[in-house]
C-alpha cells in the first residue's frame, strides 16, 4: 500500500480552513459562538492557520452529556468539542484525509460514511437474501462491545502510520487521538477514525476467510453463508483479530438459519419474503405520535424523529401502519416543512418554527 504524503500544507491552506468553517457551521449559524466566527471569518481562519503552522494547537476540553439512544435504548456519553478552534480543525483535517481513508474502505462498510447509511445496509442484506438462496442459508450476527470507548489510541496511531507518511499531518492526528480515551462519540473525526480502525478486519473477513456476503454497520457485523460450521470458524477468527487490537466481541453473537428467523438489522427485520418493522420501533413510533397529539403542535425535535421513522416505515413496506397510526396525526409533508423551515431559520437567526396540529 502506497503511503500518502504532502497533506499538511493542504490542511492549513487558508481556503481549506474557510471551507472547514462553513462545513462546521452548518445548522448552527444562529448561535452566537458560531456567528461571531462567521462575521470575521478571515481573522479566525488566519488564527487557526497560525496554530497549525506553528503547531501550537491544543485540543480544548469538550462538553460532555449523556443521552438515551432511542434506537437502542442505551445510555450514551456524547462529547461536544468547542466550535472554535476544535470543530473547525477537525473538519480541516478530514476534508483532506477523507479521500485517503475512503480508498481502502470496504465497499459494504456502512454507517457514518456518505451514501452508506442504514438504508444501504438494509438493501444489501435483502438483495443477498433474494438473489442467492444457497449461500445465504445461515447468518452470523454479532457486534463489538463498547466499540468507540474501547478503541486503543496507540494501535490507531500505528495504523495511520501505515496509511500516511506526512509527519506533520500525523502530529495533528495524534493530538486529536490523545485528547480523549477511545474515540469520543460526537467528534466528526471519530466516525471516520472508528471505521478506519476496523478496515483491517473487513479485509481479513473477505480475503483471508473468504466470506462472500459480509456487511458491517459501524460495530454491527452480519455474515451470510451456506455452512454454519464455516461461520462458527469465522467467528473465532474474528474474535481473535479483535482481541489483537484490544477489542472484545459481545457474547450475544448468534448463528441461525435465515429460513427460520428474520435478520434483525438496522431497525427492521429482514427475510426472503418481506421486510418488517421491528416491534420495539413500531411501539416507539406510536408513542411519539401520541405525544405530539397530546401537545397539539409539532416542533423540530418531534418532526425530525418522525422523518427518521419514515425511513423504517418505507423500507419495511409498513404503509398500512403509517396510514393507521401516523398520518391521521402528523403527515410527512408537515414534518418536512417544520424541519426545512427551522433549517433556514438557523442560518439567518430567529425563533423556532412550530406547526399547530389540525383539530378533528
Amino acid at each position: 500500500m502506497k503511503r500518502q504524503g504532502y497533506i499538511y500544507e493542504k490542511i492549513y491552506d487558508i481556503n481549506n480552513i474557510k471551507h472547514a468553517i462553513m462545513k462546521a457551521s452548518l445548522g448552527k449559524r444562529n448561535q452566537k459562538r458560531v456567528s461571531t466566527i462567521l462575521n470575521d471569518m478571515d481573522y479566525y481562519a488566519y488564527q487557526i492557520q497560525k496554530m497549525l503552522v506553528n503547531k501550537t494547537y491544543t485540543p480544548s476540553k469538550p462538553q460532555i452529556k449523556t443521552i438515551k439512544d432511542t434506537s437502542s435504548n442505551k445510555i450514551r456519553t456524547i462529547y461536544k468539542p468547542n466550535f472554535y478552534p476544535d470543530q473547525i480543525i477537525h473538519w480541516a483535517l478530514m476534508l483532506q484525509i477523507e479521500p485517503i481513508l475512503s480508498k481502502g474502505m470496504y465497499e459494504y462498510s456502512c454507517g457514518s460514511v456518505p451514501k452508506r447509511g442504514t438504508s444501504q445496509g438494509q438493501r444489501i442484506v435483502k438483495r443477498w437474501l433474494d438473489s442467492d438462496f444457497k449461500n445465504t442459508k445461515y447468518c452470523l450476527k454479532m457486534d463489538v462491545k463498547k466499540f468507540y470507548p474501547s478503541i486503543n489510541g496507540e494501535i490507531l496511531k500505528r495504523m495511520f502510520r501505515r496509511k500516511i507518511k506526512d509527519n506533520d499531518c500525523l502530529w495533528l492526528i495524534d493530538i486529536i487521538i490523545d485528547g480523549n480515551k477511545g474515540q469520543p462519540i460526537g467528534f466528526y473525526t471519530s466516525q471516520w477514525f472508528a471505521n478506519f480502525f476496523l478496515e483491517g478486519l473487513d479485509h481479513m473477513i473477505k480475503e483471508k476467510l473468504g466470506v462472500k456476503y459480509y456487511v458491517r454497520y459501524v460495530d454491527d457485523l452480519v455474515l451470510l453463508g451456506s455452512n454454519k460450521r464455516k461461520l462458527h470458524r469465522a467467528r473465532k477468527e474474528i474474535e481473535s483479530y479483535l482481541n489483537d487490537i484490544d477489542l472484545t466481541l459481545k457474547d450475544n453473537w448468534q448463528v441461525f438459519r435465515t429460513s427460520k428467523r428474520d435478520i434483525d438489522f438496522l431497525g427492521v427485520r429482514l427475510s426472503r419474503n418481506k421486510v418488517t418493522l421491528r416491534k420495539r420501533n413500531a411501539l416507539r413510533i406510536r408513542r411519539r405520535v401520541r405525544k405530539v397529539k397530546r401537545k397539539g403542535f409539532l416542533n423540530e425535535k418531534d418532526a425530525s424523529a418522525i422523518i427518521s421513522y419514515w425511513g423504517w416505515i418505507k423500507r419495511s413496506n409498513s404503509y398500512h401502519f403509517y396510514h393507521k397510526n401516523v398520518k391521521p396525526i402528523v403527515s410527512m409533508n408537515l414534518a418536512r416543512k417544520v424541519v426545512s423551515t427551522n433549517a433556514k431559520i438557523r442560518n439567518v437567526g430567529g425563533r423556532e418554527f412550530i406547526a399547530k396540529l389540525k383539530t378533528t
